[in-house]
């Protein structure tokens, strides 16, 4: 693998000039085809994207995970989660881009549907998923007076089904609004060095009552859940990038490098360079 200088984050992939459509639909040959079947890592902001595998296959990278995609399955993949893909030659399939005000615009708002929508998932798609991707590829082909509304009608139930779909998840980490919206400031506030103090108040909660949520979510207190988000995106950094092991710390609010090495060592058992180490080849 090479190391880059930054995780690359794009609109589309490879494009960085706004977001094109309502929603966006492609077909998985359209654009695998220009990189010789090899989508590199990358990351999306603002982007939540379905792939649907109709023929063919991929092996998926997931945040550094290896998962493959099969004939017949789909794939969501949240916000933020770097992933990359080695497509088998002529595969064919979709991809669906939808942006978070798509998502936020589901209604009824559910914890239970938003906390599976939170996290990476493979399953196999269904006869009435099969029809509604079927459905969102025609109508984003089609010119019309009320396209957009269609489009994003569309796009909601293809997310309801995916939630129908996965399985369920071991932990709830994001069964909640509030952890919900913990996540989002955590993911704009990793840089700062933010405490679980300063979340709290940014939630308009006490301390103790954020502790409350995370440990009835995840088991652990806020702190160290706070903590192992910051780690995450550690990980994902010393994977996929070559900044320095010094300058990824400071980006991620420790004022101290050694101090960092030594909190990564405590959540992921090894240090940040043995675990750079694992990505390089």
């Amino acid at each position: 693998m090479t190391l880059r200088a930054q995780i690359p984050q794009f609109d589309l992939f490879g494009e960085t000039g706004g977001f094109p459509d309502t929603v966006h639909c492609e077909r998985i040959w359209d654009r695998a085809r220009l990189h010789d079947w090899v989508i590199s890592p990358h990351r999306h902001a603002e982007i939540t994207q379905v792939f649907f595998m109709r023929k063919g296959h991929a092996e998926v990278q997931i945040d550094g995970q290896t998962q493959r995609l099969d004939d017949g399955q789909f794939l969501l993949i949240p916000v933020r989660i770097v992933h990359g893909f080695e497509f088998t030659r002529l595969s064919e399939g979709l991809v669906l881009s939808f942006p978070a005000p798509v998502l936020a615009a589901m209604r009824p708002t559910s914890p239970a549907l938003s906390a599976q929508l939170s996290r990476p998932v493979i399953g196999e798609a269904s006869a009435r998923f099969e029809r509604l991707a079927g459905d969102l590829l025609a109508a984003f082909s089609e010119p019309g007076p009320f396209r957009a509304n269609l489009l994003v009608a569309l796009a909601h139930a293809i997310l309801a089904e995916i939630g129908t779909l996965a399985p369920p998840e071991e932990e709830s980490a994001t069964g909640s609004a509030k952890m919900q919206a913990l996540d989002r400031l955590i993911a704009q506030h990793m840089a700062t060095g933010w405490r679980a103090g300063d979340y709290a108040s940014a939630l308009s909660i006490t301390p103790g009552h954020l502790t409350r949520l995370c440990h009835a979510a995840t088991g652990l207190s806020a702190s160290r859940y706070i903590e192992g988000k910051v780690m995450t995106e550690a990980s994902r950094m010393l994977a996929f990038t070559q900044i320095p092991v010094a300058e990824i710390g400071y980006r991620l609010g420790f004022s101290d490098p050694a101090y960092f090495s030594r909190r990564f060592r405590a959540l992921r058992g090894q240090s940040p360079s043995d675990y750079r180490a694992r990505f390089v080849g």
